[in-house]
Order: structure tokens, then C-alpha cells, then sequence
């Protein structure tokens, strides 16, 4: 057994791939107070707004820096379907996002909640939308990742939800608060070893 040494400037993390490879037998949709709003092709900033408000906690920053072509050719894809989860007044406060780009399969690319939310049984409610839109015809497949960066709770949520751990993977990467791309107090669980700028 060995340790690996990251960078100051850099983080590290456990990726768990999890999958779905059977219709879960129908339940009865939790209550919630929210509902969810289809973004048929959103517009670059308003995706990243709702991106950052929801992921920033964990340090999600992959679509914050990506070329905006390439986020409008993602989030603008027949193929790729962007919800916003919406509160009573009408305040977007979380995202699910549905990639069927491969066939045969459904990757649910992004779920989450802001984090005030958390605690609330709402990510059940989100969870059942999520499935009941991602298990349509031709389905076999429905794939989820998530990462020791995430929520502590989401590898067993998404387990008690169904989904069977397949794969294990590291991931290290620029820390984002360092390149300036989050605020330096972004997700402070996690330590920030070098300057920002």
C-alpha cells in the first residue's frame, strides 16, 4: 500500500461509476415542493448559473471553463435534455441533466440539489423524475458517476436508489479555486493547500 502525492494546486478524487441495467419496478413519487422546468436549448450563462449555484459546493467546474462552443454543442443536443428544479416561487434550485447520446443507454450527466435542500427526502422526488424520463424505449442502460468530492451521502443515495457500483477510478485535476475559476470559500470541506489568484 502506497500513497500518491498531489499537488498543492491540485485535487484528487474517487470516481464510483454506477449502473442501472433494469426498469425499477414502480413506486409512488414522493411529495415535493418543486417542480421540474425542461430547458430546451439554454443559453450558455443561464446553464453555467444554475452549473456553478449547484455545483460549486463540490467543486464542479468542468462546464464553468469549457469552451462555449462546446457547452452549446452539449446542452444544445437533441440528444442531451437540461431540467431545472424549481421551488415554489419560482427560484431554480437544482438541475438534472439526461445524456442519451449513446445508444441504447441514458447517463444521467448531472443531479443535484443546492445544498440547503440537502436532508429534505427531495432528492428521492428528484430521483424518481430523473428515472421515470431516463427509462423510455430502447433504454438498457441508465448510468450515474459520482465522486468522494460529492455530497458524503451520495454514493450510498444512489445505491439505496437501485444503482450497482461497476467501477472505480481516480481523478485529479487544477484545483478550480486556485485558477480563479470558483471563489477561494468555495466547498470548504475540502482543503485548499495553495494560493489562489
Amino acid at each position: 500500500m502506497g500513497l500518491t502525492s498531489v499537488p498543492d494546486d491540485h485535487v484528487a478524487t474517487i470516481v464510483t461509476t454506477l449502473e442501472m441495467t433494469e426498469r425499477p419496478r414502480a413506486r409512488a413519487l414522493p411529495d415535493a415542493p418543486l417542480r421540474l422546468v425542461r430547458w430546451e436549448a439554454p443559453a450558455a450563462e443561464k446553464y453555467r448559473a444554475l452549473f456553478r449555484r449547484v455545483g460549486a459546493p463540490w467543486l464542479w467546474f468542468s462546464r464553468l471553463v469549457m469552451d462555449e462552443a462546446a457547452l452549446i454543442a452539449i446542452i444544445h443536443d437533441p440528444a442531451v435534455e437540461v431540467y431545472a428544479v424549481v421551488d415554489r416561487a419560482g427560484v431554480e434550485v437544482g438541475m438534472l441533466e439526461l445524456d442519451f447520446r449513446a445508444r441504447g443507454a441514458c447517463e444521467i450527466g448531472y443531479f443535484a440539489l443546492v445544498p440547503e435542500l440537502a436532508g429534505r427526502g427531495l432528492g428521492r422526488w428528484l430521483m424518481a423524475q430523473a428515472l421515470m424520463l431516463a427509462w423510455r424505449g430502447g433504454i438498457e442502460r441508465v448510468w450515474v458517476h459520482t465522486c468522494t468530492l460529492d455530497h458524503p451521502r451520495a454514493l450510498g443515495f444512489y445505491r439505496a436508489q437501485g444503482f450497482v457500483a461497476i467501477r472505480r477510478t481516480v481523478e485529479t485535476f487544477a484545483d478550480p479555486r486556485v485558477l480563479g475559476v470558483l471563489p477561494a470559500d468555495a466547498a470548504p470541506q475540502v482543503p485548499l493547500l495553495a494560493r489562489t489568484r
